[in-house]
């Protein structure tokens, strides 16, 4: 007797760590949001461009992992050449690739933005996504300081556009070659101090955070945390810490500014650096981007790798309530600076570049909290239902659903087992449909189509209790020649809009 065939085991559905499904409501809630943004970037002069997910990992620069199979950090794979590919990073390292490919054939300055899923193979957790999308402006040969500033006013402007108010953001901005400047000034200038100048930044990045009694503790000896762990400081001495302190400390630029220059005097790049914000400042205020909107703020640390010279932060200052109920500063959503290295390193000479990229996922969230996304509803389609399953018959309610979306109204003709009719209007409720469309034998006979007012109908039958009532209430369906079927799904759906502006103003 052989053996029963064991039964195939039914594949589980799951999904990715790190990885989300987005539903309907997400991803109309995004388009909305870049569209405002693209039309800000379009204004400015800047035209899209497109690259692709993949790139050689060796392109993506600073982000190449040291190991034989470089998926620390990226996701890769080795094509069939033997040469590894990883999913891109961000959206800046694909675009520098582009430009060197390209230099030729571009004209400088090269102004482009770009909008895409990147991907970082790190530990996921609350919030923090192996997958999400960044929308980047760039703008790739112009050299001079006006350039990062004028990224500054595009993030300003872009903000408002989104409907974020004076006083609700601020945009940021430091400099690189000041960091550098203060790091020399202390003593931690030239290559064999990096370890120790890396860990001073890292320990000013955490100023938000810890705020400055815990980076003081990190500048120095180290910290111990609430659970006991211990992180070791950068070992600074107590001068060389008040120094960073007073310059991270600094609130008021324009009353600091003058010791800013002395605490850099002497180091080329400090004074670079100081000069350069001055510009930023002068040129934003000149354009009338007041410091409500355009501020420059030397505790700016971000992205140390390949950050060359200014360095600007979109940051939402509105109280949020987190998972704990607590009432918390929203934070960065974007930011950005000159990179003027990572292109030279295709071309073996300088090329400038400054842009920013915004978080479009972390934006989104905020936009909700403001209430200033995912207002305008979507209206699900009207629904033509099927009465008869003839060929003449589903080809009249295939050109109804035409007629309809000719006239811009999103419409479907039902594509279910038509045979149960009240299985259709089940799924008409289910779906959130406005409007049910009815044509039987006597209907098409007469040349009519009934309309029937799902939301309408939807109220009256909580409201009504017998049915001379309802008969005496059928505003909630009527009956109209097939040539009018347009104009009145039309007038329906304009008095369905009146009745929700309406319910909102109560």
């Amino acid at each position: 007797m052989s053996d029963k065939q064991k039964k195939p085991q039914k594949l589980k559905a799951r999904l990715p760590r790190g990885f989300v499904d987005r539903s309907a409501a997400d991803i109309h809630a995004t388009n909305e949001m870049t569209a405002k943004i693209r039309e800000v970037y379009e204004r400015y002069g800047f035209d899209p461009v497109e690259t692709p997910l993949f790139e050689y990992t060796d392109a993506l620069g600073k982000f190449l992992p040291d190991s034989d199979r470089p998926n620390e950090g990226v996701f890769s794979l080795q094509d069939d050449d033997e040469q590894w590919m990883s999913l891109r990073y961000d959206l800046t390292a694909p675009l520098a690739r582009h430009v060197a490919e390209n230099f030729n054939e571009i004209q400088l300055p090269f102004r482009t933005y770009r909008a895409g899923y990147v991907f970082r193979n790190e530990k996921p957790g609350p919030g923090r996504f192996r997958q999400f999308m960044q929308f980047d402006a760039d703008t790739v040969g112009a050299p001079g300081v006006q350039a990062d500033a004028e990224m500054c006013m595009m993030m300003a402007d872009t903000m408002e556009a989104l409907g974020i108010k004076r006083g609700d953001y601020v945009i940021r901005v430091n400099n690189r070659k000041v960091l550098d400047g203060v790091m020399e000034a202390i003593g931690l200038g030239g290559d064999d101090k990096a370890g120790q100048r890396l860990n001073v930044l890292r320990a000013i990045d955490k100023l938000d955070k810890f705020g400055p009694e815990g980076v003081k503790l990190l500048l120095g000896e180290g910290r111990k945390d609430e659970s006991g762990d211990f992180t070791k400081g950068a070992g600074l001495n107590a001068e060389q810490i008040d120094k960073v302190l007073f310059f991270v400390g600094i609130k008021d630029y324009a009353q600091s500014a003058a010791q800013l220059g002395e605490l850099v005097a002497g180091t080329e790049r400090g004074g670079e650096g100081v000069d350069e914000l001055n510009t930023i400042g002068a040129l934003a205020t000149g354009a009338g981007y007041g410091a409500d909107r355009i501020k420059i703020d030397p505790s700016v640390v971000r992205g140390l790798e390949y950050y060359t010279g200014p360095v600007f932060e979109a940051e939402l200052t509105f109280d949020v309530t987190n998972e704990k109920g607590e009432k918390v500063v929203f934070g960065s959503v974007g930011g950005g600076g000159r990179y003027d290295g990572l292109v030279s390193r295709f071309m073996g000479q300088p090329v400038p570049a400054t842009g920013f990229s915004i978080g479009v996922s972390r934006l989104m969230t905020a936009l909700k909290n403001l209430g200033k996304l995912g207002q305008d509803e979507v209206i699900a389609p009207v629904l033509v239902t099927v009465m008869d399953g003839d060929v003449e018959s589903m080809g009249r309610y295939q050109r109804f659903t035409q007629e309809l979306r000719n006239a811009g109204i999103r419409a479907e003709m039902y594509q279910g087992n038509w045979k149960k009719f009240g299985n259709q209007l089940k799924y008409a409720d289910r779906r959130g449909c406005p409007i049910a469309i009815i044509q039987g034998g006597d209907e098409r006979a007469e040349g009519v189509v009934q309309l029937k007012d799902l939301i309408e109908g939807k109220r009256l039958s909580g409201e009504i209790e017998d049915n001379a009532s309802w008969r005496e209430a059928r505003v909630a369906q009527e009956t109209v020649s097939e040539s009018d079927l347009v104009a009145k799904v039309k007038e329906i759906l304009a008095a369905q809009a009146e009745d929700r502006r309406r319910a909102k103003d109560v």
